[in-house]
C-alpha cells in the first residue's frame, strides 16, 4: 500500500472515530479528550499546552478536563464586578434606564387591554387620547432603551481597557522562565479574544439579565393581580423550561471553556508556523504543519459546533413552550370568558402579550447564560495569568546603584530548574573590572544558566553572586539591568526605525548620539547605503537586512546604552567572514573597559579573553587563560586540539 493510500485510509479513520464522538457528545457530561487542548505541569511550574494528536499510535491522551466548580465561576464574576465597581454612578444610571424601560414594558401591553376593553368593545370617547399617551410609551420606551445601551457601551469599553492593560502589564512583570514555558499565540488570544468576548458580553448580557429579571418579576405581579388562574397556567410550562435549560447549560459550560482553550492553542500553532517558515520549507515539511493544523482546526470546529448546536437548543426550546403557554391561555381565557364575567377579552390579550413577555425574559436569559458562560471561559484564561506568580519581588533593603567598577563574584553557587536536580553546582569565580570571561563547554553545561542569573533572571538555589563585593539582591532588578547590555545570537529589533532601534538602549540619547554608536558599531556604512538611511522603517524581527546587520544594529544598541558589564552569547555565530571582521571590530570598541561575559564557540573569540570557565555538566572543570588550560591535560584542550567548541 503506497504512503499516500495509508495516509487515506488513517484520515478516513480519524474522521469516523470523531463522527462518532460527535453523535455522543450531546448525551455525555464529560467531553471526549481528542478535543481537549490541555494544560499540563512543567517543572518550573508554568504551563504547557498540549494539544492531543489524532493519530492511531503514540501515548494516551490524559483524562478528560473536568467542568469547573461553581464557587470560580462566582469567583470570576467578583473579580469582573470588582473592575466594574469603578463606575457605579454610570451603572446606577443604566440600572435607572433598565426600570424605566421595563416598566414602559409592562405598561404597553396593559394599556392594550384597557383601550381594547374601555373605546373599542365599549365605544367610549377618548380613543385618540389613550393611542396618544401609548405612543409616548412606547416613545420613552425606545430612548430609555437608547440610553441605557449607549451607556452601558462605554462601561465595558472602560471595563476591558482596565483588565486589558492589567493584562499587559502582567506580562511585563512575570519572570522570563514563564514565557519559555508558554505558546506566545496562547498568550496573544487571552490579550485579544477572551477580552472581546468579555466585552460583547457585558454589553449584552448585563443589561438583558437585569431586564429579563426585572420584567419576569413585574408580569408576575401584574398576571397575578388580574387572573391568578390564567398565571397558573402560564407557570405550568416554567418546571420544563428549566429542566431544559438546566441539561442544554451543563453541556454548553464545558464546552465553551474548551472552545476558549483550543483557540488560544490554534493561536499558539498558528503564531509558531508562521515564524518558523523558512525552517518548514527548507526541510518541505509543508505538508505536514498543514496535516497537524488540520487536526488542531477540527478540534476547534467540532468543540464550537457542539457549543453552537447545544445552546441553539434553547431558542427552540422557548418557542415550542411559548407556543403552548399561548394555546393555554387563549384556550381557558376563552372558556372563562364565557363561562366569569370578570375575564374580558381585553385581559385575555393583556395575558397573550405578557406570556409571551414572560418567555422571552426566559428566553433571553438562557441565551445571555450561554453568552456570559463564554465571557467566563475568557475571563478565567485572563485572570489565570493576571495570577501567576511575578517576578521576584525586590527585597525592601535593595538600593539603586549609580555606578558599577564590574568587578563579578561567583560565590559557590548552585542552581536548579527541577528541585533535587541541580543544573550547575558549586560553582565559584572571580573576575576583575575590565577583564573579559569566556565560558566554554557542550550544550547543556550550564553557560546560559550563568547569565540568566548574573542578570537575575533566576535566583541561586544556594549561594551568592556579587558586584563590587555587594550581593545582587541587595541592588534593585531594574537598576542591576540598566548596567548590563546584551548581544545575543539571534538580536531582536521591533518595528519602526533604524533610528528608534538603536536608541532603544537609551531612550533620551539623541540622533547625534545614535549615528555616532553606529559609527562606532561599523553599521554607520551600510545605514547610509539604505534609501531612508537611519530613517528606514524595519518589519517586525528586522525583516529585510541580513543577520549580520541586524547584529551590527544590535552592538550599536548596546554601545549607546554604555553598560558596566556586557553579555555576548554567541554574537558572531551564523555571519559571513568579511562581516565577521566587522562585528569583532566593533566589539572590541564594545568591550573595551567593561566587564564582558562571552559565549562562544568559535576559537578566535575565546583565546583573546582574559579568563576561560569550562563548564561539563554543571560543573565548573577548569578555569585560566587560553594558554594555561592547552597547557593543562583538561577538558578545553580535548575540545581545541578536535577543534569542537560547542554552542550553548
Amino acid at each position: 500500500m503506497s504512503e499516500h493510500r495509508l495516509s487515506t485510509v488513517d484520515n478516513w479513520k480519524m474522521k469516523l472515530k470523531l463522527w462518532k464522538q460527535q453523535l455522543m457528545i450531546p448525551f455525555q457530561y464529560e467531553l471526549p479528550s481528542s478535543l481537549l487542548a490541555r494544560e499540563e505541569d512543567h517543572p518550573s511550574g508554568a504551563k504547557v499546552t498540549k494539544l492531543k494528536g489524532f493519530g492511531l499510535g503514540g501515548a494516551p491522551g490524559r483524562a478528560p478536563a473536568k467542568a469547573k466548580k461553581p464557587d470560580q465561576m462566582v469567583t470570576t464574576l467578583r473579580r469582573i464586578w470588582g473592575y466594574l465597581a469603578t463606575y457605579r454612578v454610570k451603572l446606577i444610571a443604566v440600572i435607572i434606564m433598565i426600570v424605566l424601560a421595563t416598566a414602559f414594558s409592562l405598561l404597553g401591553p396593559f394599556l392594550v387591554g384597557y383601550t381594547i376593553d374601555n373605546y373599542i368593545i365599549a365605544r367610549q370617547d377618548g380613543l385618540l387620547y389613550i393611542l396618544a399617551i401609548m405612543g409616548g410609551v412606547y416613545g420613552l420606551q425606545a430612548l430609555v432603551n437608547w440610553l441605557q445601551n449607549i451607556w452601558m457601551i462605554e462601561i465595558s469599553q472602560q471595563t476591558v481597557y482596565r483588565m486589558r492593560l492589567d493584562l499587559f502589564h502582567q506580562f511585563h512583570r512575570l519572570p522570563i522562565p514563564f514565557f519559555a514555558k508558554r505558546q506566545q499565540g496562547d498568550l496573544m488570544s487571552r490579550a485579544t479574544n477572551d477580552i472581546d468576548n468579555i466585552s460583547s458580553s457585558m454589553n449584552s448580557s448585563f443589561i438583558q439579565i437585569c431586564s429579563s429579571t426585572l420584567m419576569l418579576v413585574g408580569i408576575t405581579i401584574v398576571m397575578l393581580f388580574l387572573s391568578p388562574v390564567l398565571t397558573l397556567l402560564t407557570f405550568c410550562v416554567i418546571p420544563l423550561m428549566i429542566y431544559g435549560m438546566r441539561w442544554i447549560s451543563g453541556r454548553t459550560s464545558r464546552l465553551f471553556r474548551v472552545q476558549q482553550r483550543n483557540l488560544g492553542a490554534l493561536n499558539g500553532f498558528v503564531e509558531e508556523t508562521l515564524s518558523g517558515q523558512k525552517i518548514i520549507k527548507s526541510f518541505s515539511q509543508e505538508n505536514v504543519v498543514i496535516s497537524q493544523f488540520q487536526e488542531r482546526n477540527e478540534k476547534i470546529r467540532l468543540s464550537g459546533y457542539w457549543a453552537q448546536v447545544i445552546s441553539g437548543f434553547i431558542p427552540k426550546l422557548m418557542n415550542g413552550l411559548n407556543s403552548l403557554s399561548f394555546a393555554l391561555i387563549v384556550g381557558v381565557g376563552a372558556l372563562l370568558t364565557l363561562w366569569i364575567d370578570t375575564i374580558t377579552v381585553g385581559i385575555i390579550i393583556i395575558f397573550a402579550e405578557y406570556a409571551r413577555q414572560f418567555t422571552r425574559p426566559l428566553n433571553d436569559l438562557a441565551n445571555q447564560w450561554n453568552t456570559l458562560l463564554s465571557a467566563i471561559a475568557g475571563a478565567e484564561r485572563v485572570f489565570q495569568i493576571l495570577d501567576e506568580s511575578k517576578e521576584n519581588i525586590d527585597e525592601q533593603s535593595a538600593s539603586v546603584i549609580d555606578e558599577i567598577d564590574g568587578k563579578v563574584t561567583f560565590d559557590k553557587v548552585s542552581f536548579e530548574y527541577e528541585t533535587g536536580r541541580n543544573t550547575i553546582s558549586n560553582i565559584s569565580f572571580t573576575v576583575q573590572p575590565g577583564e573579559t570571561v569566556a565560558f566554554v563547554g557542550p550544550t547543556g553545561a550550564g553557560k546560559t544558566t550563568l547569565i540568566s542569573l548574573l542578570s537575575r533572571f533566576y535566583e541561586p538555589s544556594s549561594g551568592g553572586i556579587l558586584i563590587d563585593g555587594r550581593p545582587i539582591a541587595s541592588i534593585k532588578r531594574e537598576s542591576l539591568r540598566a548596567h548590563m547590555a546584551f548581544v545575543l545570537q539571534d538580536p531582536y529589533l521591533f518595528e519602526g526605525t533604524i533610528l528608534d532601534n538603536i536608541r532603544y538602549g537609551r531612550l533620551d540619547a539623541s540622533s547625534a548620539q545614535v549615528i555616532e554608536a553606529a559609527k562606532l558599531a561599523n553599521a554607520d556604512s551600510f545605514i547610509m547605503r539604505l534609501k531612508d538611511g537611519y530613517e528606514t522603517k524595519l518589519k517586525l524581527g528586522g525583516a529585510g537586512i541580513s543577520q549580520g546587520q541586524k547584529q551590527l544594529i544590535a552592538i550599536a544598541r548596546a554601545l549607546i546604552a554604555n553598560p558596566s558589564i556586557l553579555v555576548l552569547d554567541e554574537a558572531t555565530s551564523s555571519i559571513d567572514t568579511v562581516t565577521e571582521i566587522k562585528i569583532q571590530e566593533a566589539l572590541e570598541r564594545l568591550m573595551k573597559g567593561r566587564t564582558s561575559f562571552v559565549i562562544a564557540h568559535r576559537l578566535n573569540t575565546i583565546r583573546q579573553a582574559d579568563k576561560i570557565i569550562v563548564l561539563q555538566e554543571g560543573q565548573l572543570q577548569q578555569q585560566g587563560s587560553h594558554e594555561e588550560l592547552l597547557r593543562e591535560d583538561g577538558l578545553y584542550r580535548k575540545l581545541v586540539q578536535g577543534q569542537i567548541i560547542l554552542e550553548a
